[in-house]
């Protein structure tokens, strides 16, 4: 296959803003009940500055309810508050990148309480350091990290992300038990035709799993997803009693944090739905059949986490028994 030059092409964007009583109700609600289950998406783009070619300067950052991606906006541009949407519980927060790269990464927590709102608000750096709350833990790199999506080009053996895109839209939406993140790619160009993609991502207000659901305008080999992997960490492969489910997982030492912690990831996938495992340089990948829609669900435990998971045992003994529900019901 070859080597293509990529290029971003956006249209004209829009934001859709959530008014400040209602962004501050949704937060308000969670604090106020403390050590309560919740569930919470968010995203946050600035306002009141300018561009400067890909750098937004100036500007405060403001949450909004849904956002087209400007055709400025790449990696690091400083427009979206800790590049991307979040989502987040008692237990964990993710954040997926809304830039070419479309990784999601982890945010370690060590309390069980709302934290995202604060989160990247001076800037880049200061969430990838050790903190009270926690920390930015995973180096996704080049890579999509954790559970997200992409094609993969079987020639070049790598995940081919999302650099030609004609728009890129996203919205958050906050429910009673769960809240979610859903985007729209239009005119999504890996190779041959250009297709559009949908992604729903949902947080529930109780354990560590993300629930995603692809839908594609037009059936197209290889949609992937994966594990970023890293050096000297094996991958466990396994497959529900009832051939229905399986996943693939990694545990070990594998974290941004300075010190020596363990950090579990896993990914539940259909096995109808499933072609292959392959791992190309710097990921464990689960390559679909050429298909229109599936769902999957990826999590992540550290051992730092308030009233985690603490060793490999316990990790896959949580993974046994959602992959047994998996294949008894069908669902988390």
């Amino acid at each position: 296959m070859k080597k293509i030059v990529l290029k971003i092409v956006y249209s004209v964007f829009f934001i859709s803003f959530l008014s400040c009583s209602a962004q501050s109700d949704i937060i308000s609600t969670i604090k106020k009940n403390g050590n309560a289950p919740f569930s919470y998406a968010e995203l946050s783009v600035k306002e009141g500055g300018k561009w400067e070619g890909n750098q937004y300067i100036g500007g405060r950052f403001r949450n909004v309810s849904e956002v087209q991606i400007p055709a400025e906006h790449t990696d690091h541009s400083t427009y979206i508050r800790y590049e991307g949407i979040g989502l987040e519980n008692n237990q964990v927060g993710y954040r997926l990148y809304l830039d070419w790269r479309n990784a999601t990464d982890i945010f370690g927590k060590k309390v069980n309480t709302l934290v995202l709102p604060e989160v990247g608000q001076d800037g880049f750096e200061s969430y990838h350091h050790d903190a009270a709350w926690g920390q930015d833990i995973l180096k996704s790199g080049r890579t999509i990290g954790i559970g997200s999506y992409g094609r993969y080009d079987e020639q070049n053996d790598y995940i081919e992300t999302f650099k030609i895109v004609k728009s890129t839209t996203a919205k958050v939406i906050n429910e009673k038990n769960s809240s979610y993140a859903a985007i729209n790619y239009k005119g999504w160009k890996t190779w041959g035709d250009a297709v559009d993609l949908q992604s729903k991502l949902t947080i529930f207000n109780r354990d560590r799993f993300v629930k995603v659901d692809l839908s594609v305008s037009d059936p197209i080999s290889g949609l992937a997803t994966g594990i970023v992997a890293f050096n000297n960490i094996p991958v466990r492969l396994v497959v529900g009693k009832n051939n229905k489910w399986a996943y693939i997982a990694t545990y070990g030492m594998q974290t941004l944090a300075q010190k020596e912690d363990n950090l579990g990831m896993v990914v539940f996938y259909p096995v109808d739905s499933f072609e292959k495992y392959v791992k190309t340089k710097s990921t464990h990948a689960i390559v679909f059949k050429k298909v229109k829609e599936v769902s999957y669900y990826f999590l992540g435990a550290w051992s730092q986490e308030f009233g985690g998971i603490h060793s490999e045992s316990e990790f896959y003994d949580d993974l046994n028994k959602k992959l047994d529900q998996l294949d008894k019901d069908g669902k988390l």
